[in-house]
């Protein structure tokens, strides 16, 4: 007869123990199965790797633990590398055969722990150990993350680049599962695939202030695809600062900025006119540069024309690739709180430039609202990754149902200042 599986007994032993005082003696007695010291189990089982002998086992192939005859079952193994990374797996429903579901890695020692148990629902134990062999390749998947180690906005997301595209999704989703990245405080977050070689992660919501996050990868030694092993990868260390947002609005033509939720200045602008409207949405800050020179044919308009412009501009805060900025524009001064007169920017007096210049990082956030421009770009033209719901961003993970999104091709040149 076969027995009752241990689980099973151990949760019925709670349950006496409750309600009759004699189970506790007999939960404990030295004839129950569970009460045996474990037997060794070798006999009862065996793998697929090197028994000896110099011998290392194949990277390339997936580990198998499989029960030797008819009775008994495998209950649970556990298999580490020497880094302590834990090999996942899966074990069938009958305990007769657990295999790894994730790739090994290469040149490195793996302890292996199968707990069994034979008909009588006795425990057994084996302890395997084996070395695999360096992965016999000529490419190796290089990852950088980014930005570079600092203090930065809430809104910053962390950028991962691979050195090699990668389209599979089963390849993808082995990489997503060796970049880790956490926060204190803890956030939910997920990576995005912006295109076949880099990722995003960004939180549900914003970072939180005065966080700290940490960024890794554990693709070192795992093989991704044929021919393609992960390499090394420098880890980071980022910090947020307080949470900087700062709101214009097209129609009233003020910008109003918040720090950690309470309004601290409200600046009289204005944005882009009919035909250069500014684009809607969410940016974050890309960079900040004192002096700028601003020239309308970078976007195609031609010098002497109606709309043509050659201006010295300062306090230029960055926000697009493509030329939009905050910046100072005091020969608009006229239209500041009144008219939308600009290429697209938003413009505001020197002084009022110079605030916020000093007052924002790279990282923290610009939202464009009520302008008849078109919405920003989730990637390509900055960060614009704020601009996806939750729902949106979790289906550029591999590790979820959806299917990864492609972005259009990434702007390889950085475009000149366009707009004022």
């Amino acid at each position: 007869m076969r027995h009752t599986p241990r689980t099973r007994t151990v949760t019925a032993c709670a349950l006496l123990a409750i309600s009759i005082a004699p189970a506790v003696s007999a939960c404990g007695d030295e004839d129950h199965p569970l009460s045996a010291a474990p037997y060794d189990a070798a006999d009862q089982i065996s793998f697929n790797g090197p028994t000896g002998g110099g011998q290392k086992a194949d990277p390339d192939k997936a580990l198998e633990i499989t029960r030797q005859g008819d009775e008994g079952r495998i209950t649970d193994v556990t298999a580490t590398d020497a880094a302590g990374r834990r090999l996942a797996g899966e074990l069938t429903a009958d305990g007769t055969r657990w295999h790894s579901t994730s790739p090994l890695a290469a040149g490195t020692h793996y302890t292996v722990r199968v707990s069994t148990e034979d008909e009588d629902g006795r425990p057994g134990r084996r302890l395997l150990a084996f070395d695999t062999g360096k992965p016999v390749t000529r490419k190796q998947l290089d990852v950088t993350f980014g930005p570079k180690a600092g203090t930065y906005g809430v809104g910053q997301p962390v950028t991962a680049e691979l050195s090699h595209a990668v389209r599979d999704p089963a390849q993808r989703a082995v990489i997503e599962r060796a970049l880790k990245v956490q926060s204190t405080p803890a956030v939910e977050g997920a990576w995005h695939w912006v295109n076949d070689k880099e990722l995003h992660y960004r939180p549900k919501d914003y970072w939180p202030t005065h966080a700290t996050v940490q960024v890794r990868s554990n693709l070192e030694g795992i093989k991704v695809g044929d021919r393609l092993w992960g390499g090394a990868a420098k880890p980071l260390k980022i910090s947020t600062g307080d949470q900087i947002v700062a709101v214009t609005d097209a129609a009233s033509h003020s910008m109003t900025v918040y720090r950690n939720g309470e309004e601290i200045n409200s600046i009289p602008v204005t944005t882009g006119k009919p035909g250069f409207e500014t684009r809607n949405g969410v940016k974050v800050v890309l960079g900040k540069e004192y002096f700028v020179r601003m020239r309308s044919t970078s976007i195609g308009i031609a010098a002497g024309s109606s709309e043509s412009y050659d201006l010295p501009v300062y306090y230029a805060t960055r926000v697009t690739w493509s030329g939009e900025y905050v910046h100072a524009a005091p020969w608009s001064a006229g239209s500041h709180g009144a008219a939308n007169v600009s290429h697209g920017c938003t413009g505001m007096s020197t002084g009022n430039a110079a605030w916020f210049f000093e007052n924002v990082r790279e990282g923290d956030l610009v939202k464009v609202v009520n302008s008849y421009g078109a919405p920003m770009e989730p990637f390509g033209n900055g960060f614009g990754d704020w601009n996806l719901s939750w729902a949106q961003w979790r289906e550029g993970s591999a590790l979820t149902a959806g299917k990864p999104e492609t972005a259009g091709p990434e702007q390889a040149a950085r475009l000149r200042p366009t707009a004022v």
